[in-house]
């Protein structure tokens, strides 16, 4: 190599070295205006490793401030918990210590806990895998139960099985939505596995939401939109087989489109603030969203933002070059988060 060439050669790393450190402060100011912007904005809620290495729930604000344990029970592992409707109740899953908690499969692991929004008074609902991904109604008195034979809805005062409903080829993450008109889930059917389907309550007609390659749906405040990550097909990283993105439908499935993706990433734990102004999501280097692990970082972005795109990812923006590359606020490791704008404990 010529002199004249590696001077060129050092100039250009020279420049690059200086856009990329001269827009780093920007960068810092724009997630600084976003910490500030959430900080009071309620609690979230997730599982996260415990010192003696076990899952707890966990609360911290949304900026990750007044981070405190929910539950403290080293006999136990507990994870996946969901704010009830009115936001005055957690439901979540409760598993043998040691349990390993299958990051596909942990709906149908464990034992169903009723507490309330802090973690306080937890109760245990039926035996080991006896309301498999139970999920809220909209008034917080049923839950919604995915079993081989069908959908169950049960009356929690009764612990009776109101109506059965077939599933249709939904098999795991099963989710009502705000409006009590509609279920979603990951389904078998409809041409593809791995689909995000839609089911009516009322009629049990189901649509595709999403085919090919899609898991963890949960709803968008508006009962309207549904969040789910998806694994495109055709992407060249991750030894062919790509990477996992964090995505949005509309219930119909007439239109999709990224919210967050990130090459080097699996992205999952995909939910929404209460007024869906803003994501919640989680980071792993392995795909399924790390509860065999010690889950991933929890991050917070706006909704505003989607698209948004992170680090390099250099083949992912030849795709969508529209990206708005929003700040993302990045928290504690954990699985499964959740958010109420609700001011859980009784004291601050």
């Amino acid at each position: 190599m010529s002199r004249g060439t590696i001077w060129v050669v050092a100039v250009v790393v020279g420049l690059v070295h200086s856009i990329v450190f001269a827009d780093q402060p920007a960068k810092e100011a724009r997630v600084a205006e976003l910490v500030k912007e959430v900080g009071n904005k309620g609690w979230i809620v997730y599982g996260a490793r415990c010192k003696n290495d076990t899952w707890d729930l966990y609360a911290s604000r949304p900026d990750g401030s007044q981070w405190r344990n929910l539950t403290k029970t080293p006999d136990f592992e507990e994870g996946a918990p969901r704010f009830s409707p009115d936001n005055k109740q957690l439901l979540f899953r409760r598993f043998a210590k040691g349990t390993r908690i299958h990051h596909d499969k942990w709906g149908f692991q464990g034992r169903l806990v009723i507490a309330n929004a802090d973690g306080s008074h937890p109760v245990v609902v039926g035996e080991e895998g006896e309301y498999p991904w139970a999920a809220w109604s909209p008034d917080g008195r049923k839950i919604a139960c995915l079993k081989p034979k069908g959908i169950e809805i049960v009356d929690l005062a009764t612990k009776k099985v109101v109506r059965t409903l077939p599933r249709k080829g939904i098999y795991q993450q099963l989710f009502w939505s705000p409006d009590g008109k509609w279920f979603c889930g990951t389904a078998n059917n409809l041409g593809e596995n791995w689909n995000i389907a839609r089911m009516n309550v009322e009629t049990g007609e189901l649509n595709a939401v999403h085919t090919f390659r899609n898991c963890t749906p949960d709803w968008f405040p508006d009962s309207r939109h549904i969040i789910f990550s998806n694994r495109p097909a055709d992407q060249p990283g991750n030894k062919g087989h790509g990477w996992t993105q964090l995505w949005m439908a509309d219930g119909d499935g007439k239109e999709s489109r990224l919210i967050y993706g990130e090459d080097g990433y699996h992205i999952y734990g995909g939910a929404l603030s209460p007024d869906g102004k803003y994501v919640l999501l989680t980071k792993t280097r392995e795909d399924g969203g790390g509860s065999e692990r010690s889950g991933g970082p929890i991050c917070v972005m706006r909704t505003a933002d989607a698209p948004t795109i992170g680090g390099k990812s250099s083949e992912l923006r030849k795709v969508h070059p529209d990206t708005k590359d929003g700040p993302v606020l990045q928290l504690r490791r954990g699985w499964e988060p959740c958010w109420t704008y609700k001011e859980i404990f009784a004291t601050q």
